[in-house]
Order: C-alpha cells, then sequence, then structure tokens
C-alpha cells in the first residue's frame, strides 16, 4: 500500500506538472496509465481523473491569479456555454449516437492542431495586431499579463467572442455525452477561435476545468467510483506538480508550448476518430 501511495504521488506531481503547463488537468496523462499500466477498471481510473482535474484547478490556479495571467472574465463567460452543453449532453445520452460527436470533435481537434503548426511556423503571427472586437470590449474580456519570458506586459484583444462560445458549447454537450475531459476545447476555444495568447488560454482553461469537474465530482462520489488509496496520494502529488508546473509555464516562450501542445492535440483527435469508426486500440 505504501509504495502504491508513492507511486501515485509521483505520478500526480507528474501529471499536475503537464497539466498546469498545457491547460488539460492532467487526466489525459492519469487515466492511460491508471487503465493501462496499474490495470486500474476505467470507472475508478475516471473517478481518479476527476480529483486529478480538481487538484490541477486548483493548485495552479491560485499561482495564475497572483501573477494575473489567468482571464477571470473569460472563464466564467464561457463556463456558461460549458455548463449549458453538458446537461444537454446528459440529457441526449441514450438518443444521440456517439460516434458522430467523436469524428466531428475528432476533426476539430486535429484540424486545431494544424492551425497551431502553422502558428509555430508563422513568426510573423502576433496576437497584439489583432483588432478591437466589439461584443469583446462591451463584456470588457480584453486582457493583459506579463510574459516572464520575455519580460514584458502584453496586451491582448479577445475576437471572435460567439465562435469560442460555441465550441465551449460543444466542449461541454462531449463532456456530458462522452464522458471525457474538455481541457483541449477550452484551449482551442481561446486560442484558435478568440485569438487569445495560449499563455492566458491556458491558465484560463485550468480554472475552468476545475469548475467544471467539481460540478460532477459529487456524482463519482456517491457512486463509489472515487478509491481513496488512489485519489488521495494523487492529489497531494497534483497539488505540488501543478504549483511547479503553473511557475514553468510562466517563463517558457510560448512556441515551446505551443510545440509540446499539437502532438498532444494530434494524439486526442486521432485516437476520438478511431473510436468515432469503431476501431479498438
Amino acid at each position: 500500500m505504501i509504495n502504491i501511495a508513492i507511486t501515485m504521488i509521483v505520478l500526480g506531481i507528474i501529471a499536475g506538472i503537464a497539466g498546469a503547463i498545457l491547460g488539460l488537468g492532467g487526466g489525459i496523462i492519469v487515466t492511460p496509465i491508471l487503465t493501462l499500466m496499474f490495470g486500474l477498471d476505467i470507472k475508478y481510473a475516471i473517478g481518479a481523473s476527476i480529483i486529478v482535474v480538481i487538484a490541477t484547478s486548483s493548485g495552479s490556479t491560485i499561482a495564475y491569479l497572483k501573477d494575473e495571467v489567468l482571464n477571470l472574465r473569460v472563464a466564467m463567460f464561457l463556463e456558461i456555454a460549458t455548463t449549458v452543453g453538458a446537461i444537454a449532453g446528459a440529457l441526449l445520452t441514450g438518443i444521440l449516437s456517439p460516434k458522430y460527436l467523436y469524428i466531428l470533435f475528432g476533426l476539430l481537434l486535429v484540424f486545431s492542431a494544424y492551425n497551431m503548426v502553422k502558428k509555430l511556423l508563422n513568426k510573423n503571427s502576433k496576437t497584439s495586431q489583432i483588432k478591437n472586437d466589439q461584443l469583446a470590449t462591451k463584456l470588457k474580456l480584453n486582457g493583459s499579463y506579463y510574459d516572464k519570458s520575455s519580460k514584458k506586459q502584453l496586451d491582448y484583444n479577445v475576437q471572435n467572442v460567439p465562435g469560442g462560445f460555441i465550441v465551449m458549447f460543444g466542449a461541454g454537450l462531449a463532456s456530458g455525452l462522452l464522458g471525457i475531459g474538455s481541457g483541449a476545447f477550452k484551449v482551442i476555444a481561446m486560442d484558435t477561435f478568440m485569438k487569445m495568447p495560449l499563455k492566458p488560454s491556458s491558465a484560463t482553461s485550468n480554472l475552468m476545468m476545475g469548475v467544471t469537474a467539481a460540478a460532477s465530482a459529487t456524482v463519482y462520489f456517491f457512486n463509489g467510483s472515487i478509491l481513496p488509496y488512489i485519489a488521495v496520494p494523487l492529489a497531494l502529488g497534483i497539488l505540488l506538480g501543478s504549483v511547479i508546473g503553473s511557475r514553468i509555464m510562466q517563463i517558457l516562450p510560448a512556441k515551446w508550448i505551443r510545440a509540446i501542445f499539437v502532438p498532444v492535440l494530434f494524439y486526442i483527435g486521432i485516437n476520438m476518430l478511431l473510436q468515432g469508426f469503431g476501431v479498438k486500440l
């Protein structure tokens, strides 16, 4: 039991660092490791993943709020879309065939990864050149943050608010209907559609995932899907890892974060496409 606890703490630290940097919550790392390497039933792996997301969000959000990297107004605005989407997804369970959603969201992820590759290759792409958006200005969604890697205060304008809102509704729909995490979609909504810089996108995603996961955590708790001897050491490791990851993210150049994020997006997107077409991994 002690060996399991130590292993979970180490795994939690790694997942927390990765989750805080990429804005993905760490569940993408924990779930496959628990099921494939430790042979844990997927039901309990998902329960542990929920705890992972909440712990990552809690640890990293404190640092991001203190350093004013995340955009709180964007987070609260988009959380409306995610919540409504999640409720709709839960209501559509058993009515709508999941395979079509797997294919749709798989294509969206692959397309977004392709867009990120283009941003990596386009050295002249600058967020500061983006013009004001009337709706974003009216809702006071534009923001500013201090980039520790370039040692500059960067102002940015938010674009295409309806597009980002629709993607976030889709992310909530996928979460409710398919039972998947939607951290990748949150970053995509802000980075690709709303043209926010990657660092505020990742930081804001971390906050939003914690809010979303907390809503469903009670369900997993009462149906017995959360195993304390797995979840508790994982949470301890993740709290430490997410604080470390939030510090690393702020000193990393945005292109490095994007370079790490692209293969992760491709991996999730291709996996979703394969599941949609009925290909078992």
